[in-house]
C-alpha cells in the first residue's frame, strides 16, 4: 500500500495511468465490452481487469489522481445508447456528475455512437474492464496536465 493512493486502484492501473502522457486516453468499459480484443490494439496493449468494480466507483477513484484534459473540446466520452443518442442511463448520469466536478471549465463531456466508441477505445492507451452490468456503461477519459 502507498499513502494517498485510493486502495481500490490496482497497481497495474496506477502504473498505466502514470505512464500515460497529456492527451492519452483510457477506456473504462463494462463487462460486456469486447475488452481483450480492443486492448490488444491500444498503445500499451494492456487490459486491466477490475471485475468487482462498477464504473462509477472506478472513475471516482481514478479522478483523485487523474487530471482531465483542457486543450481539446472533449475531455471525456460516454457510449451512446443505441437508437437513443441523447438519452443517458443511470450509469451515465452518475459518472458524468463526477466528471462535471472534476473537468476543467473549458472542457466538455461528450458522447460517441457505439461503433465509434469501439474504434476510439482501440486507439486509447489502455482498456480497463469493470464488472459494470448496466448497458452502455462505457467511458473514455483523456488525460490532462497538472499545472
Amino acid at each position: 500500500m502507498l499513502k494517498g493512493i485510493d486502495p481500490i486502484l490496482s497497481a497495474q492501473l496506477v502504473y498505466l495511468m502514470m505512464q500515460m502522457g497529456h492527451g492519452d486516453e483510457i477506456a473504462i468499459v463494462d463487462a460486456n465490452f469486447p475488452a481483450q480484443s480492443s486492448a490488444l490494439a491500444t498503445a500499451s496493449g494492456q487490459l486491466v481487469d477490475m471485475p468487482g468494480m462498477d464504473a462509477p466507483a472506478l472513475v471516482n477513484a481514478m479522478l483523485k489522481h487523474f487530471p482531465l484534459d483542457e486543450f481539446y473540446d472533449c475531455c471525456a466520452w460516454r457510449m451512446e445508447i443505441d437508437n437513443s443518442p441523447g438519452e443517458m442511463g443511470e450509469v451515465h448520469k452518475t459518472v458524468f456528475a463526477m466528471l462535471e466536478i472534476a473537468k476543467p471549465d473549458v472542457a466538455q463531456l461528450c458522447s460517441l455512437e457505439r461503433q465509434n466508441f469501439y474504434e476510439q477505445a482501440r486507439n486509447c492507451y489502455a482498456v480497463v474492464r469493470t464488472g459494470e452490468m448496466r448497458p452502455f456503461g462505457c467511458f473514455i477519459l483523456r488525460k490532462g496536465v497538472i499545472f
